[in-house]
């Protein structure tokens, strides 16, 4: 009998649990909102903590192997020069301007008095060019033809590589104070190179990564090897065809980056470039390869003597800036890190905040609620109610109402973290400033998730604050005297 006595007083507290809980449903309801709102803020800062941290990794992981690709890359080619139209007058030639209209191979600014297309067609206006912006080793289109002297005149000078380079993409508008740009996102770059054996077969103006299928090879035509990022891109892999411009090709490799260069870099013969992006004897850089290291410094010294108007930059002058890159990407990641332990302190306090106001509502709550009761107590008492089942009964409710709370807060957690992480903490992305950003895209924030465990983790830390703040105003209410709670007004 004793035993039924039992089961039949704690069915009867969970009934009345959530009797009491339905009998103030708007209370109940604004009180689990409540409650909610801060269990989610206790489940998004911890997952945007996490997206952080996440972001900083990848971001010094995919710096620290562009770099080193970037350097192997230059450490391979020392006997490479890259020309490329300059976009001013170099110093120190004593030009002042007035060039007859086809002296040179491409137009150029500055000093030089270039007319737009004056040389090899072009203005190098975005969008002119196949639809998009001409880049690589120079921004104008160049006349192939008026190079073919740098072979020819040059001495130490053992192959040329004439090379035409077309990003594809789409226009953004960046805003720097009142003042907007317009700049060209590239979804895909279009590289042309000369199929010719004795180019391909004996210098690196191909990729050397290939990750599926295999390279280019001499004389060929109407077949492209993609990036793995065009890959993607285009949905597309080894055996494929791939539309490029309105134009069909097979795609025979993939290849993986080897710098900073070529991530979003697909590969054709130089002919099929031409006449893909309507740019026919036109070039935008060339690739110089001295016989060796010795003779670049004298090859690259007879190009500018020669042409003027190219840009010269050897082995040895990409090394140096790729090193300052590194000294610039250095500082940002630093700034980063500091962002990061600041995201770190700010989060901690903020889940402090929510804790506490977490059990300060379910316990002045739960206190109102034993104060507005404190009749119905003293008739449970003088029924026969001991202190440890009164006490039993309101922590009960608080339970469920943190229950409740915390489904709630896993909902809004689940589906608004990346919301309420962004407003509530500093992202990592934004501390490093427009400058970092590689050719091809790395990625400066990670999108913000909220886990299973987290959302346990979360539930569970509902339900152990639910119950800490009732457990004074239960306490409080199995204290009550009968006589004195049957006299309450």
């Amino acid at each position: 009998m004793e035993n039924l006595f039992r089961d039949a007083i704690c069915l009867g507290i969970v009934s009345r649990a959530f009797r009491n809980l339905s009998r103030r449903k708007i209370r109940a309801l604004l009180v689990v909102i409540a409650l909610g709102f801060s269990m989610a803020i206790m489940i998004a800062v911890p997952a945007g903590i996490a997206a952080n941290q996440s972001a900083t990794q990848n971001l010094t992981g995919n710096l620290s192997n562009t770099l080193t690709q970037t350097e192997a890359t230059i450490n391979q080619t020392l006997t490479q020069i890259d020309c490329g139209l300059a976009s001013s007058a170099p110093s120190g030639f004593g030009f002042s301007g007035n060039f007859t209209p086809g002296q040179f191979g491409g137009g150029g600014r500055g000093d030089f008095n270039f007319t737009p297309g004056q040389f090899g067609g072009g203005s190098g206006i975005p969008g002119e060019f196949g639809g998009g912006a001409l880049g690589g080793g120079g921004s104008t289109p160049m006349n192939e033809s008026l190079y073919t002297d740098i072979n020819s005149s040059i001495s130490g000078v053992v192959a040329v590589a004439p090379i035409l380079t077309v990003s594809e993409g789409h226009n953004v508008t960046v805003t720097f104070g009142d003042r907007s740009f317009t700049r060209l996102v590239a979804d895909y770059i279009i590289e042309g190179v000369p199929l010719n054996s004795s180019i391909i077969d004996n210098y690196p103006i191909l990729p050397a990564n290939i990750t599926a299928g295999r390279n280019l090879q001499a004389g060929e035509s109407g077949v492209v090897i993609l990036s793995e990022n065009n890959s993607a891109y285009f949905g597309v892999g080894v055996g494929d065809r791939v539309t490029i411009l309105g134009q069909s090709f097979e795609v025979v490799g993939i290849h993986g980056t080897s710098g900073a260069s070529d991530r979003a870099t697909l590969y054709m013969s130089l002919s099929d470039a031409q006449a893909l992006t309507g740019n026919t004897g036109e070039i935008t850089s060339l690739e110089v390869f001295a016989d060796t290291t010795d003779d670049v410094t004298a090859v690259s010294s007879a190009i500018s003597a020669l042409h003027a108007e190219l840009d010269v930059v050897t082995a040895q002058e990409r090394l140096s800036q790729l090193q300052q890159q590194q000294t610039n990407y250095d500082a940002q990641l630093a700034n980063a890190q500091a962002t990061l332990n600041q995201t770190q302190s700010q989060a901690f306090e903020e889940i402090i905040v929510a804790v506490a106001a977490t059990s300060l509502i379910v316990l002045f709550v739960m206190l109102y609620t034993v104060r507005e009761r404190t009749k119905e107590i003293g008739t449970l008492k003088a029924i026969g109610f001991s202190n440890r089942t009164v006490m039993s009964q309101f922590m009960l409710e608080g339970i469920l109402l943190s229950l409740l709370a915390g489904v709630v807060g896993v909902a809004i957690g689940s589906i608004a973290a990346p919301f309420l992480s962004s407003v509530l903490l500093p992202t990592v992305g934004n501390s490093l400033g427009a400058g970092f950003r590689f050719t091809g895209g790395l990625a400066s924030t990670t999108a913000v998730t909220v886990n299973p465990e987290l959302m346990l983790i979360g539930f569970g830390v509902s339900v152990m604050l639910g119950a800490l703040g009732s457990v004074y105003p239960a306490w409080r209410a199995s204290k009550t005297r009968p006589a004195e709670a049957m006299r309450y007004e």
